[in-house]
């Protein structure tokens, strides 16, 4: 397995791949008091850092612990409480909030923000600890030889610890030991939604006051919307894409006809397919949906390939790892594929059966693909069982904003929508519509997010409403 994949297996951006990463020794302190972070240069400057244990199992503590590393970055001033900020992949580890540190204290002035690396990835316990070092060949990511030691420690009990409800357990401990009596919120952006509605069913923390959910996910076990249907969310959001083109004047000219018809030529077209990067026009312009300003390309791009002009691809792929390369440069940034693939097996894939044929087969009448299930295929053996919170909604809900984009192509406004309904119940929640919008609206729409956020901290109240990006 490479790291070519990451963005594709797991449920956070998918432009987090491929990136250079820094190496740097993990903090280590034996307290689990903050201390000023080893690593505070830079955008890091003033972080606080800190180390947690928590038990691997609370109903077996044979097991031993997950060691939880959580930062802190204090607000300006007068502390106005805390922000904790859940992170999405399910791999991902805090550094994903890194370098969008300047957007969250837009969003919660004088709030601190408490970025935890929930287990299993960044430099809280791993699953596979010696491959997945940051002191390791590969740093905290896996590479060449790592692979064949690290996969005999995945099928051990051990590993069956590192469970989405495990980690709700971990984050309402955190918050209990560094919360004290202060306004509180929770931020989560993905599989972050996930983690932070479990928690609220489990484990909920004492005081909360009010809840951000980015990029909502569907309810668990939901049958259409979840990863094995990954190709068929992404190819509706591309139609969505080619659609609007239809109707835009200029850019029907620049087509000469419909987009989708110009584009199905292409697709038929093997001499212009292999002007694609990686040769798969499907998966690549897949992925370019994830980035706004690549997404309004795809016309353009689409026009060269006609003309048999491969350099605007060339581009355009460059632009794209551009545009993820700044999550890339901390040491525990790489997204931990084992706990991904683990995660996504047990808890976010409606079809465990499905074959490759069956994969390939579904995506031949697709425009736009993901390669996540073809991923998914065979990873049922080490999946761990549901448990009795799988599909157990908060019995008490907080304040709590949705902020969801209409053009997400991995979280859809549909799935978001029937979590939204479920929720209802159970306390004041709202959802605002973001148009135009792709995934993480944190990094995608900053000042649709600012607003938003801005005016829900303000009054402890969720509204209804719409925010376009452009």
């Amino acid at each position: 397995m490479k790291t070519g994949i990451l963005a594709a297996v797991a449920l956070g951006l998918a432009v987090l791949v491929g990136a250079p990463t820094a190496q740097a020794a993990p903090f280590e302190h034996p307290e689990d008091a903050f201390e000023p972070c080893p690593d505070a240069d830079g955008v890091l400057a003033g972080s606080q850092c800190a180390r947690f244990l928590s038990p691997l199992d609370p109903d077996d503590l044979k097991l031993g612990h997950a060691e939880l590393f959580v930062r802190r970055f204090p607000g300006q001033g007068a502390s106005r409480g805390q922000v904790w900020l859940i992170a999405g992949g399910p791999g991902e580890s805090g550094a994903s909030f890194y370098p969008l540190l300047n957007t969250f204290r837009a969003a919660f002035p004088g709030y601190d923000l408490m970025i935890p690396d929930h287990r299993g990835t960044g430099f809280s316990t791993r699953l596979c600890p010696a491959e997945e070092s940051p002191e390791s060949p590969g740093g905290t990511a896996l590479q060449g030889a790592e692979w064949g030691t690290c996969l005999p420690a995945l099928a051990t009990p051990r590993t069956k610890t590192f469970t989405v409800s495990n980690a709700a357990r971990d984050l309402s401990a955190l918050m209990a030991r560094y919360g004290e009596e202060q306004p509180t919120f929770l931020y989560g952006v993905s599989y972050g939604t996930q983690l932070a509605l479990r928690t609220l069913a489990i484990a909920p923390p004492k005081r909360l006051d009010g809840v951000i959910l980015d990029s909502l996910v569907p309810p668990d076990g939901d049958a259409t919307f979840d990863l094995s249907h990954r190709s068929v969310v992404v190819d509706r959001v591309g139609r969505q894409v080619l659609a609007a083109c239809d109707v835009d004047s200029a850019c029907r000219a620049r087509l000469g006809g419909s987009a989708v018809e110009a584009y199905r030529a292409v697709l038929a077209d093997p001499a212009k397919a292999a002007l694609v990067p990686g040769g798969r026009p499907k998966r690549f312009f897949g992925a370019l949906l994830d980035a706004p300003p690549l997404r309004a390309r795809i016309p353009e791009l689409i026009a060269a390939l006609r003309a048999g002009d491969g350099e605007p691809l060339k581009q355009a792929r460059t632009d794209l790892e551009a545009f993820g390369a700044p999550f890339g440069a901390y040491a525990q940034a790489p997204l931990s594929i084992p706990l991904v693939s683990l995660i996504s097996a047990s808890e976010n894939n409606a079809r465990p059966a499905m074959t490759q044929a069956q994969v390939d087969a579904e995506a031949e009448g697709l425009l736009f693909v993901s390669s996540l299930p073809g991923q998914l295929v065979g990873g049922a053996g080490n999946a761990y069982p549901r448990d009795a919170f799988f599909g157990k909604h908060p019995g008490k809900l907080p304040p709590t904003l949705v902020l969801q984009g209409d053009l997400d192509p991995k979280t859809p406004l549909a799935g978001a929508e029937a979590q939204v309904a479920a929720l209802r119940t159970a306390g004041p929640i709202a959802l605002r519509t973001v148009q135009g919008g792709p995934h993480f609206l944190a990094f995608t729409a900053p000042d649709c997010f600012v607003a938003a956020v801005q005016a829900f901290v303000a009054t402890k109240r969720p509204v209804r409403g719409t925010c376009s990006l452009e």
